[in-house]
């Protein structure tokens, strides 16, 4: 038999406003399986028919992430444990899960010694005058990463295995390779986790909200750079832009005028302005952008996918942009930002369909592809 082919590519499944993905990395080692996220209520529906393929192939997942505690990010993998510790008579069969990252509540506030006061605190908050937007929405999180780890453990799926301190985090573990994909954790790092400590400290001092991108769990977003040759997949869960090129920088991952390339970006908070702007696309730049938004709580933004393909037109980049869901934005930009003229497409996950793949392109297969139209 010859080689094996290098492959590498991202399962974009259907998951309405949140995120799910599956990336499948085939190299001269094997191939690895990694789940990333498993969307809100109702993306297990999009995710089983995907993770039965893979079962009824006999592979596994090498690894399970949940990028961060949020309930468009976590409720699919809740479900997903839950059907593999109680199976529905008659449903395929699940693969098995080897290890899980996830970072604890008190790990992703940025101190272990803060977690108890926190908890009661947000316990607690609900019943006071004082206005707390954020507090029925964290509380529900950590509530639901604990159930998380519970389930886990009940299924004896190691977590955060071979990481200092079980954190996964950017110093905690230089690269981890699988099957000759290699990954770099770029985000938390400490120097953001240590921000966070000290906005949760403020907020217990003052019992007042906690203000940043739009929520602290989205700050402590698990980031990551999936390299396989000369293809890469930028992960960034809902982290911001100027967090991610921090994370870049201090893992030594951008080029002498700051900038990095990768073949495929998955849009940080699913395209939402607060996370992006035009500093951050001109620094990172990528072949082909996934967005996995349905148009609630405005994502994307128009402004910002305008932002994408003026980045890419200015610095004569044609790309790509992959949609899990038509919105008003997307539509807009069509109309205001016609792709003949930008030298960009879309491509969108067809209705009723569970997913879509995402091929990252190797240099020679990035030059061939017609671009036009």
């Amino acid at each position: 038999m010859g080689a094996q082919r290098s492959r590498l590519r991202l399962v974009v499944v259907q998951a309405a406003f949140g995120d799910c993905l599956v990336l499948e990395a085939t190299g001269a080692a094997g191939t690895s399986r990694i789940l990333i996220d498993g969307g809100p209520g109702g993306t297990f529906t999009h995710l089983e028919p995907v993770l039965a393929d893979l079962a009824a192939s006999g592979h596994a997942l090498d690894l399970a992430i949940l990028s961060h505690v949020d309930n468009d990010h976590v409720v699919g993998l809740l479900d997903l444990l839950a059907a593999m510790r109680t199976p529905v008579p008659g449903a395929r069969p699940l693969p098995r899960i080897r290890a899980l990252w996830h970072n604890s509540f008190g790990q992703a506030l940025g101190s272990l010694e803060l977690e108890p006061r926190a908890r009661t605190a947000l316990a607690t908050a609900g019943r006071s005058a004082t206005p707390m937007p954020l507090t029925a929405a964290v509380l529900r999180g950590v509530g639901e990463g604990d159930e998380l780890r519970r389930a886990a453990q009940a299924l004896r799926i190691p977590i955060n295995e071979g990481f200092a301190q079980g954190h996964v985090r950017l110093d905690s573990a230089p690269e981890i390779r699988m099957a000759g994909l290699s990954i770099r954790i770029l985000g938390p790092s400490q120097r953001i986790l240590e921000r966070l400590r000290k906005q949760w400290e403020r907020w217990l001092a003052r019992k007042a909200g906690v203000a940043a991108d739009g929520s602290v769990p989205n700050l402590s977003s698990i980031v990551m750079l999936a390299t396989l040759g000369r293809r890469s997949v930028l992960l960034t869960g809902d982290a911001r832009g100027d967090h991610i090129l921090q994370g870049l920088a201090e893992a030594d991952l951008l080029d002498a005028e700051g900038r990095r390339h990768v073949s495929v970006l998955k849009m940080p908070h699913h395209g939402s302005i607060r996370n992006i702007d035009g500093a951050f696309l001109r620094a990172v730049t990528a072949d082909t952008y996934v967005v996995s938004a349905d148009g609630r709580y405005g994502n994307p933004d128009h402004e910002a996918l305008a932002a994408t393909v003026e980045a890419a037109r200015e610095q004569g980049r044609p790309i790509e942009i992959v949609f899990t869901n038509a919105t008003s934005s997307s539509d807009e930009l069509l109309r205001s930002h016609p792709p003949e003229r930008f030298r960009y497409r879309t491509r969108f996950l067809a209705p009723g369909r569970h997913s879509m793949v995402v091929d990252a392109l190797g240099p020679r297969r990035r030059r061939a592809r017609s671009w036009t139209g």
